[in-house]
């Protein structure tokens, strides 16, 4: 994780100070009476778009989809609790807290949204489809994780747990590395839920993502089992960091969310 954050992953076109102007709070009672801090883009649309980062992140990851949304739509990005300007201040490891603060930005029912998550928030956004499928048009997981058996820990997330060593990590490294702890457990506990998923699905994942294995594809395709449609596009040679090096493909992927509808019998 450490090693991650200092290689100076790519960063958005847009600059963050353009959403100074679209930040907004939410207190939602939970988790731990967590005010969860998000981004909307200016503007009206017929639908909705909520975009949710992995760890470390925060909304800013996703400026250039907040600044620029997707014709006839609206984004929303938040920062996860833990992150950001949300609360609280400690980790939140659970998933099924994590999806909580998400749903709590849903549009009033029954104006369902697509739902974009990379990386760990792959995971999350998949658990808001699988407890909310009447109010998730589509899912869209950018090169995401999954599959609980290809999660190890590395001996150094140990280190960065014990005191003085973790009093001195900034707050979003900290909290990452207690997500990336207790991430196996929880990915072993969405794993019977992922069939409950009934969205049309599209993965985007790169072929030399060396932070989250290009099996996770393969995991994913076998357990979605519900879901009205999966789609799957590969791209070879590509990374991890999809949202801001294949931002075409990626806006090609929300589109085809876009158009899609969960309703069965209907064309996928």
């Amino acid at each position: 994780m450490l090693a991650t954050v200092g290689c100076a992953p790519p960063a958005p076109r847009l600059a963050a100070s353009g959403l100074q102007n679209l930040r907004a709070h939410l207190d939602t009672g939970s988790p731990a009476g967590a005010s969860i801090s998000y981004v909307k883009s200016p503007g009206a649309g017929s639908h909705t778009v909520i975009w949710v980062h992995g760890t470390p992140g925060s909304a800013e990851g996703w400026s250039d989809y907040v600044q620029d949304p997707l014709p006839d739509s609206v984004s929303i990005a938040l920062d996860r609790p833990g992150f950001g300007h949300s609360t609280p201040d400690a980790a939140v490891t659970s998933l099924a807290q994590q999806a909580a603060a998400v749903a709590a930005l849903f549009p009033p029912a029954p104006q369902q949204v697509v739902l974009v998550g990379h990386s760990l928030g792959g995971a999350v956004v998949a658990y808001v489809a699988a407890r909310h499928p009447e109010r998730v048009q589509a899912l869209v997981l950018l090169a995401s994780s999954l599959d609980p058996a290809q999660e190890a820990i590395h001996p150094m997330q140990y280190v960065g747990r014990m005191w003085p060593v973790s009093s001195l990590l900034p707050r979003a490294l900290h909290n990452a590395n207690e997500e990336l702890m207790d991430f196996k457990g929880e990915l072993l506990a969405l794993q019977p839920l992922l069939p409950l998923i009934t969205a049309p699905t599209i993965i985007v994942h790169g072929t030399k993502d060396d932070l989250v294995p290009f099996a996770n594809v393969a995991y994913m395709q076998a357990r979605l089992t519900g879901a009205h449609c999966v789609k799957t596009v590969v791209l070879e040679g590509q990374n991890h960091f999809l949202p801001w090096n294949s931002e075409t493909t990626v806006r090609e992927a929300v589109s085809w969310a876009l158009a899609q509808k969960s309703a069965a019998g209907a064309p996928c």
